[in-house]
C-alpha cells in the first residue's frame, strides 16, 4: 500500500507579513441602551454572523467582546502554539454563505506577489478542488478584510458581558460598559482549554514547571514532556524539538491519529448534519466520542517520525496519566499507568477544549445542560427555555453535529440562527435572502 505524506515545509509559512486589511479599532464608549441584536464574543463565530446579519439589512447589532480584536483570540492562540498555516482548507473561511463577497482563496489570488512558491502551489490546488493548506498571515488578513466589509468593527466594543437575563419580550445583557436591551441574543463564547483532572496533583495550585497549551511559555532547556494527542500538542513537540529539547509525548491511544480535518468532512454536508437528526441522545454522544477524537494534520508526520527514529523523541503510547507532582530539584514529573515516570524541565499539556455553553451567564433553568451541553432546539440552536437567546460555535455541537466548532460550521449555524433572528425582528421580507444558505 502505498501511502501519500504530505512535505511538512508548509508548516514553516512566513508569519508577521503585512496585507491589504485596514487595522481594526473597537470601541470603548458607553453601549447603546438598545440594539436589535447582541453578539457576545467576537470569535469566528461571530464574524459570520454579525456578517449574514448585515447582508439581511440588520445593522442594529452590538457585539461586545474583551479580546479587543475580532477573531483575535483565535489568531492569539495560534500564534502562542507557533502555527503558522491553518488546518482547515481554503472553502472552510469566516464569513457569508450565498454571497458572492470576495472569498478566502480569491483573497489568497490576490495576494500572489507576496505568496511563497510553496504557498502558491497550494492555491493551485484548491482552485482544482484539492485539499490545500492555507498561511495563517493570509487567513488573518481575510478575517481584516471581512470586518472591514462589513463594518463590524465600527459595531464592536471591547468590554466583559457579566450577564444575559431573557425574557418573553427582550433580553437584558449586563456589560462592563454599560446595560443594553436587545430583542435577541448570539453567544459566540467559544472554548476553553480543558483543565486537569482534579487527582493528578492534590490541592487547587498547579506545579512549579506545568502549564496548559494556551499559556506563553518559553523553551526551558532540557526536556520537555507534552500531555495530549492532538494537534495543539503537535506544535508543542515540534517547537520544543526545534529548541534543541528532548521531547516525552505522552498519548493514551495505540497510535498518532493523522488526517486532514479534525472532523470527517460529511459531516460538513447535508447528509453528514442529518445524521445527527432524529437520533437519541445516547447515539449522538457516541457520535460526538467517535468523530471528535484528537488527531493531528498529516503534515506533522514526516517531521515526528524522524525525530522519534533518532531519539529526540519518546512518544509513550497507550497510556494515561495518573499524577503530576514536583521534584525535589524543583522541576516536575509525570507518572504514568504502566508504571513509568517521566520527567522534565517543564511539562505542558494539552487536553483540548471544552465548550462555553451559557452557564456563566444565563440562568441554570435556561441552559439545562446535560452531560455538559446545553438544551437547543435543532432548527434555530436557540436555546428551548428562552427563543430570543442563540448558541453558535462549539455550544451547538449536540444540535448541529460535530463540525459546528469549526469555521464552516459557524457558517452553517448561521444559517439557522439568522432566520430565526429576523423572524423575532418581524422581517420577512428579508428571509427568502438567507434561507438558501
Amino acid at each position: 500500500m502505498t501511502v501519500f505524506l504530505p512535505p511538512p515545509d508548509f508548516l514553516d509559512s512566513p508569519r508577521g507579513r503585512r496585507f491589504a486589511a485596514p487595522p481594526q479599532q473597537y470601541r470603548t464608549d458607553a453601549l447603546p441602551d438598545e440594539a436589535a441584536v447582541v453578539i457576545v464574543g467576537g470569535g469566528l463565530a461571530a464574524i459570520s454572523v454579525a456578517g449574514t446579519l448585515w447582508h439581511a439589512g440588520v445593522r442594529d447589532f452590538v457585539i461586545v467582546d474583551r479580546a479587543g480584536r475580532l477573531g483575535g483570540q483565535f489568531l492569539h492562540r495560534a500564534d502562542i502554539l507557533g502555527q503558522r498555516v491553518l488546518r482547515s482548507p481554503y472553502d472552510h473561511h469566516p464569513g457569508v454563505e450565498g454571497y458572492r463577497d470576495c472569498e478566502l482563496l480569491d483573497f489568497a489570488r490576490l495576494q500572489w506577489s507576496l505568496l511563497t512558491d510553496g504557498e502558491r502551489l497550494q492555491v493551485r490546488m484548491a482552485q482544482a478542488g484539492h485539499r490545500s493548506v492555507v498561511p495563517m498571515d493570509v487567513f488573518e488578513a481575510y478575517c481584516d478584510h471581512v470586518v472591514a466589509m462589513h463594518g463590524l468593527a465600527a459595531r464592536a466594543w471591547k468590554g466583559e458581558v457579566q450577564q444575559v437575563s431573557p425574557n418573553e419580550d427582550e433580553v437584558l445583557v449586563r456589560t462592563s460598559l454599560g446595560d443594553v436591551r436587545a430583542a435577541t441574543v448570539v453567544l459566540c463564547t467559544g472554548e476553553e482549554a480543558t483543565p486537569a483532572p482534579d487527582d493528578w496533583w492534590p490541592g487547587d495550585a498547579t506545579p512549579a514547571g506545568v502549564g496548559y497549551w494556551c499559556d506563553p511559555a518559553e523553551p526551558a532547556g532540557g526536556e520537555t514532556v507534552v500531555v495530549g494527542a492532538g494537534l495543539s500538542g503537535a506544535h508543542l513537540v515540534t517547537n520544543a524539538l526545534a529548541a534543541g529539547d528532548r521531547v516525552h509525548w505522552i498519548i493514551r491511544e495505540e497510535s498518532e491519529r493523522y488526517q486532514c480535518a479534525d472532523v470527517n468532512a460529511s459531516f460538513f454536508r447535508a447528509e453528514g448534519r442529518s445524521r445527527f437528526h432524529g437520533t437519541s441522545w445516547q447515539d449522538r454522544l457516541l457520535m460526538m466520542r467517535q468523530h471528535r477524537r484528537a488527531s493531528v494534520m498529516f503534515e506533522f508526520r514526516p517531521r515526528l517520525t524522524a525525530a522519534e527514529e533518532q531519539g529526540r523523541l519518546t512518544v509513550h503510547r497507550g497510556t494515561t496519566v495518573t499524577a503530576v507532582h514536583g521534584r525535589a530539584d524543583g522541576g516536575p514529573s509525570v507518572d504514568l499507568a504502566d508504571g513509568t515516570t517521566v520527567a522534565g524541565e517543564r511539562v505542558l499539556l494539552a487536553l483540548g477544549t471544552r465548550p462555553l455553553i451559557g452557564s456563566e451567564l444565563l440562568p441554570t433553568d435556561v441552559v439545562r445542560a446535560r452531560d455538559g451541553w446545553p438544551d437547543l432546539e435543532e432548527v434555530t440552536l436557540a436555546y428551548r427555555s428562552a427563543p430570543r437567546v442563540h448558541a453558535l460555535g462549539a455550544a451547538a455541537c449536540m444540535a448541529l453535529g460535530p463540525a459546528a466548532r469549526n469555521i464552516d460550521g459557524h457558517r452553517i449555524g448561521t444559517s439557522r440562527i439568522v432566520p430565526s433572528i429576523l423572524r423575532q425582528l418581524d422581517t420577512p421580507a428579508r428571509l427568502t435572502e438567507v434561507a438558501h444558505v
